[in-house]
């Protein structure tokens, strides 16, 4: 079984009171030094995407090799693994799921998961671009929600923000993913500049469709090409403004995710506020999250990861578990994100590299 990495197992990156780092008798739940039960993976099966989005990636990303990525196969067994200890979600991601050769194959695997039992949910984030494509056969495979990202309701600017996208795409994909059965949200970044003009549209477009709005805070995470500090809008600022407009009630409805949920009297639909800056939301986080390369993240606001894939793909599942639990004892109690207009503190690794 391989050694904790020396960033992850610094001291100074544990709890005040550091737990052991041998793991515990298993079929016990997965749970971290503060006492959090993770019950919810959020596994991406490729760093690739088909879109260039300015707060995601740098407009020539480098990849990972496509030997380092695990097999839908392996995934599949990392999965399963999950599962057999209390995971009762799980989310696919990218970069952008969708264009994984093979992933169906993955979807079906897990779906069926749906199917007798062993999970709860199986849902999927994507760009849109594809969702036409693969929408009947996600409904059919077991997928009943998706969430997909959409900035701007303007071609134009959505061209400009996802360096080249198309709109008309997307839009496709939406009518085709509601029309197969599936639940879809619409998720938005709020970039300063672009947001605050295209946030009623947004509302007026999800909420007409039945779709809930989410929003969400720019992270300082990867080199994209651009300054975070010019980026970043509070959510505060904004839902005070949306109010001069919009009669907003605060709902006590909580998803799998960090959202926070407020009611627009005017459309009668959901709006969602996902705010790592603002308001720090991991007092209550069941998350971990694994990288297409099998790298076991138990923060996605921070750098320090494990290498579950050697032990993965040596047929071990017993010392995959073990290294599953012993990382989760190091798993911090909150994410370190800051933008101030002097600089922005954040991490190297892209959202690409590990989805949202």
């Amino acid at each position: 079984m391989s050694a904790l990495p020396p960033r992850l197992a610094d001291p100074a990156r544990r709890p005040a009171t550091a737990p052991p780092t041998t793991a515990p008798d298993t079929g016990c739940p997965l749970t971290d030094a503060f006492g959090r039960q993770v019950r919810y993976l959020r596994l991406s099966v490729t760093d690739r995407c088909d879109l260039r989005c300015v707060y995601c990636m740098a407009a020539r990303p480098v990849f990972m090799p496509r030997d380092q990525i695990l097999t839908i196969e392996e995934l599949a067994r990392l999965a399963g693994i999950f599962m057999a200890n209390g995971v009762r979600r799980i989310r696919l991601t990218g970069g952008e799921p969708l264009v994984r050769r093979g992933v169906m194959t993955l979807i079906e695997r897990l779906g069926a998961a749906v199917g007798d039992g062993r999970l709860d949910e199986l849902t999927l984030t994507t760009n849109g671009t594809r969702l036409g494509v693969h929408a009947a056969d996600l409904a059919a495979a077991g997928i009943r929600r998706v969430n997909v990202s959409l900035d701007s309701l303007n071609p134009d600017t959505f061209h400009r923000l996802t360096r080249g996208g198309r709109l008309d795409g997307v839009l496709d994909g939406l009518d085709r993913a509601q029309a197969a059965g599936l639940h879809v949200k619409i998720n938005a970044v709020a970039l300063a500049g672009v947001i605050e003009r295209e946030v009623d549209g947004l509302i007026r477009f999800a909420h007409g469709r039945g779709m809930d709005l989410t929003l969400i805070e720019v992270m300082p995470l990867g080199e994209t090409g651009h300054d975070r500090r010019t980026q970043f809008l509070s959510l505060d600022h904004l839902r005070d403004d949306l109010a001069t407009r919009w009669t907003l009630t605060s709902l006590p409805d909580r998803t799998a995710g960090p959202a926070r949920y407020l009611r627009v009297a005017e459309t009668g639909g959901r709006l969602g506020l996902i705010t790592p800056l603002s308001h720090r939301f991991c007092e209550h986080c069941d998350r971990v999250r694994v990288s297409a390369a099998g790298r076991l993240y138990t923060c996605l606001g921070h750098d320090g990861a494990v290498d579950l894939a050697p032990a993965l793909r040596a047929g071990a599942p017993d010392a995959t578990e073990a290294l599953i639990r012993q990382t989760l004892r190091l798993k911090p109690q909150g994410h370190d994100f800051a933008i101030t207009r002097d600089a922005a503190h954040g991490i190297g690794r892209t959202m690409a590299a590990l989805g949202g």
